[in-house]
């Protein structure tokens, strides 16, 4: 059973946006691409638990806090005698395991160990359990779900599931004895209680709103979209086709991310998705779908 569905991070959203819209610094696009890459990864692991018919707890992007340290478990699943965090990875390509580290075979470049990651996970969520009166032990895995992945001279002990085993561990996972009861659901909603919505380690270079390109993005391929008469529109590059008023309240959730202290108004919203023409068609979508304060010139809107 999932307790909460998994959504693309504020700070992806934002970095998403603003890749469109702005030139990413270098840093920031190959920071960007990363998250982008790991939250498909994460929809790919999403659609094996979904198929899970076992009586379990499925937590999505858990982001906690334990002895004044951050961590992230990117699906915890609670069973009757064993709580699950894993830590899921999208790596492309091939890979080897020397002296505890992991290396790129192409490139040779050292990359974070995704076994480190886990083990600081769970060192942190066992103490934030035990507080809490729970005593399931904890199992943790990192789970590689890219088809494409092959990693060379693991260990073989390591608590690893690669993309040919995930189907065959799904199917353990379904088969094991689990029978939930109160103090688990307790222990699930205690969880989801002290989630962060934001972590204060998220980074973002400066932008101003000037600097933007404005426009419709796709909510498909991130490319722009063009306007087809009042009531639709499509998108340049993969053609999909979307109604002006679902583009226009998108545009509006996305302003509000980027900037969240500025005021929204017909001819704020009319400059920022820059393809509609008719104020008016602005006016009647915010009119319509969102709450106004004021009149005439000052009107906003929330």
């Amino acid at each position: 059973m999932f307790l909460n569905f998994r959504m693309e991070s504020k700070e992806l959203l934002r970095l998403r946006s603003l890749n469109t819209r702005m030139m990413l610094a270098p840093k920031e696009k190959r920071y960007y691409l990363k998250l982008e890459k790991g939250y498909q990864g994460e929809l790919m692991f999403d659609q094996l638990t979904q198929k899970l018919q076992n009586d379990l707890y499925i937590i999505n992007d858990l982001c906690l806090e334990s002895n004044n340290s951050e961590f992230q478990i990117d699906t915890l699943i609670i069973a009757q005698e064993t709580i699950y965090p894993f830590e899921v990875k999208n790596y492309e390509g091939d890979y080897f395991y020397e002296s505890g580290n992991f290396y790129s075979l192409l490139s040779k470049d050292e990359i974070k160990n995704p076994l480190d990651q886990l083990k600081r996970s769970k060192s942190l969520l066992c103490p934030l359990l035990k507080k809490m009166g729970n005593n399931i032990p904890v199992e943790g895995f990192v789970t590689f779900v890219n088809p494409v992945f092959t990693l060379y001279q693991a260990p073989i002990n390591a608590p690893i599931i690669y993309p040919s085993q995930l189907k065959r561990f799904m199917k353990k996972l379904d088969q094991t004895p689990s029978k939930l009861n109160g103090r688990h659901k307790r222990l699930a909603d205690q969880l989801i209680s002290l989630h962060q919505n934001e972590s204060r380690y998220a980074r973002i270079q400066s932008y101003e709103y000037e600097q933007l390109k404005k426009g419709i993005i796709c909510p498909k391929c991130f490319s722009f979209m063009m306007s087809i008469g009042e009531k639709k529109l499509v998108c340049e590059k993969c053609l999909v086709e979307e109604s002006v008023d679902s583009g226009v309240l998108r545009s509006v959730k996305e302003l509000v991310q980027l900037f969240p202290d500025r005021k929204i108004t017909t001819n704020g919203i009319h400059d920022w998705c820059g393809v509609i023409s008719s104020r008016k068609v602005i006016r009647r979508i915010l009119l319509q779908n969102l709450t106004s304060f004021g009149t005439r010139q000052h009107r906003y809107f929330e």
